[in-house]
């Protein structure tokens, strides 16, 4: 009864906070950022908009049932959204992150159970890559296997001129947001079957070139072509591989890296940024048999963005 009394009191505190969310107080925080301390309104990870105009929770199908996942940058913003309708859809998850992180982490754990999936908690730096053989070392232990890979992890800094960027940023950027989803897929993978799937966490700044984001813009555009010449390896086993190109969306990550003018600027055509819910329902679709044609592609949730490729 406590459970259902604490999803009840979430559920209304994150569709009041999503319905005065679109316009968000300019703030700053230090590297990795923290969900916890994002100031006024909080990312949503459980609603999406209604035919009404207003903001209904996440309606699950079981889409996932008892499937298996890992999570990197699971602990908040998307990837604590995806674990969270992972959960409503039947699957576990073992969620991946930093030190840290720990506290937003345990926030991600505490609701995936009350939405009745498990949750295992695992503090790493995938950087390293014998701790993405860790997690994948730990996933098989505690979940008895893997169906789902979701890389997602990430770091920007923003840095406007290519002669101000340094090689140490640079080479960090790189090992933060591409090394790691090759070490994780291809630990990964020998324990995948068809049917089973890898998601990875592209960007709209991969196809529009952002210039203040050189480096991230860059890493995103590696995953564009690693998720498509990973497909092309393993579609014909059944194991498909997709990426999701996000445009704006209100994470921790926004008040940890964005200047107080690239905050007043964060918003897409249709006049606000996204929710790490309306980001998580296409990482349902591409984990769950409704995309079973699906290989090799690049979802667009960026609000009107038009993009080709």
């Amino acid at each position: 009864m406590e459970a259902a009394k604490n999803v009840i009191k979430n559920a209304k505190s994150e569709v009041s906070q999503f319905q005065a969310g679109h316009e968000v107080p300019i703030q700053h925080q230090q590297l990795p950022g923290l969900q916890s301390e994002i100031q006024g309104p909080k990312p949503t990870s459980t609603h999406v908009p209604g035919e009404d105009g207003g903001y209904a929770k996440y309606k699950a199908a079981g889409k996932l049932q008892g499937k298996k996942a890992i999570i990197t940058g699971g602990d908040s913003g998307i990837g604590r959204a995806v674990a969270i309708l992972f959960a409503m859809e039947g699957a576990d998850s073992l969620i991946a992150y930093l030190p840290e992180e720990e506290t937003d982490a345990q926030e991600t754990q505490k609701r995936v159970e009350q939405h009745g999936g498990k949750c295992y908690l695992l503090s790493t730096d995938v950087r390293q890559k014998e701790n993405c053989k860790h997690i994948v070392d730990v996933a098989l232990e505690k979940m008895g296997g893997i169906n789902i890979v979701v890389n997602n992890a990430a770091t920007q800094t923003m840095i406007q001129k290519i002669t101000d960027l340094t090689e140490d940023q640079w080479v960090d950027t790189f090992n933060t947001n591409i090394h790691p989803y090759f070490y994780l897929s291809k630990y990964a993978i020998p324990h995948l079957k068809a049917g089973d799937t890898i998601i990875n966490n592209a960007s709209v700044n991969a196809y529009i070139g952002r210039p203040d984001l050189l480096d991230y813009t860059s890493t995103k555009g590696a995953i564009i072509s690693f998720t498509r010449g990973l497909s092309n390896q393993y579609v014909g086993q059944g194991i498909r591989v997709n990426a999701i190109c996000p445009g704006p969306v209100w994470t921790p990550l926004i008040p940890a890296t964005m200047t107080k003018e690239a905050q007043d600027q964060f918003t897409s055509p249709m006049g606000r940024p996204g929710q790490p819910s309306e980001i998580a329902t296409c990482f349902v679709f591409l984990a769950s048999s409704d995309s079973s044609m699906i290989s090799g592609q690049s979802l667009h949730p960026n609000g009107g963005v038009v993009v080709n490729g």
